[in-house]
């Protein structure tokens, strides 16, 4: 769980490194980077969350 929650927060902050290089150099490139990242990002958090409630529902069962 630890190494999964540092691993969202490096790539939230790699997204958000991108969108600033964005701003900063006006390049779209990095625009579609930082979106790529977080939605990837959030994505792979919804799974995770997904299989973790699973999980929880065998248990119950």
């Amino acid at each position: 769980m630890l190494m999964f929650r540092w691993i969202v927060m490096l790539l939230l902050l790699a997204s958000v490194l991108c969108l600033a290089m964005s701003i900063g150099t006006g390049q779209a490139v990095w625009r579609r980077r930082g979106i790529m990242i977080l939605k990837w990002t959030l994505v792979a958090g919804l799974g995770f969350f997904a299989v973790m409630i699973l999980e929880r529902m065998a248990m119950v069962i």
